[in-house]
């Protein structure tokens, strides 16, 4: 079985494509589960209107910020093989196939992808060429390569990624970082999505801001990532006593 597991927030404008485009490559035993972030557009209604069995709605009543909506999302998952995806973007018709091929003997993989504006025109051919994306801790502090709308992973993988710590940026990294410490992973140079850049996702930050939230960010996260290992590592010891 494979779980789908999506955060939104007031994305009427390209969820339906989104969707379609997912649906089309899943079985009739596979589930779609939306966590949505308190929409104030048509984003629900555009989902039911879909009538399939297999998406799967969880509302809240407080607004929970990218990182726990797609937690409580993985929550949910029931799946033995989890894709993240964004709410904006296209799968190609091979993602789902090529994906759980690579699963067979990582924990985690990445697929690379095409980027493209909001029309889906190509922007670049590969995502990994522009940002020089690979595996690596070292690498990943410095330079974040594990983008979640490329990436499916085992879920047993969630058994050391939740819950996630409060105050952490991104929870694709997360899920990256802790899957290089636990197993293999797999950045397959195949592009399986088209990934859609728009407005909106213009940084109002001057340069300096950036470079020292990421600092903190990435500082941040070592210290969780410390913590949770040593956690896991208590754990397993106590479990043989």
């Amino acid at each position: 079985m494979i779980s789908v597991c999506i955060a939104t927030f007031n994305a009427s404008q390209y969820i339906r494509e989104q969707l379609i485009s997912i649906l089309d490559q899943l079985s009739m035993h596979d589930e779609v589960i939306i966590s949505d972030d308190l929409s104030t557009d048509d984003t629900i209604n555009i989902i039911e209107s879909i009538n399939d069995q297999r998406l799967r709605v969880i509302k809240g009543e407080k607004r929970l910020g990218v990182v726990k909506n797609f937690e409580r999302a993985l929550y949910e998952a029931n799946g033995e093989f989890v894709f993240l995806s964004d709410q904006d973007d296209v799968w190609l018709s091979n993602k789902v196939a090529e994906c759980i091929h690579q699963l067979e003997n990582h924990i985690l993989v990445v697929s690379d992808c095409v980027v493209v504006d909001e029309n889906l025109n190509q922007l670049h051919d590969s995502f990994f060429s522009l940002r020089g994306s690979k595996k690596g801790l070292m690498h990943n502090l410095y330079k974040n390569s594990y983008m979640g709308c490329c990436m499916a992973f085992r879920k047993s993988l969630l058994t050391y990624a939740l819950p996630m710590p409060k105050g952490l940026s991104m929870h694709d990294i997360w899920l990256g970082m802790l899957a290089e410490v636990k197993g293999s992973v797999c950045f397959l140079p195949k592009q399986l999505i088209l990934y859609r850049r728009h407005a909106k996702n213009a940084s109002h930050l001057n340069s300096n801001l950036r470079v020292l939230k990421k600092i903190q960010n990435r500082a941040k996260l070592f210290f969780y990532l410390t913590i949770r290992l040593i956690e896991i590592s208590v754990v397993k010891k106590n479990s043989k006593i």
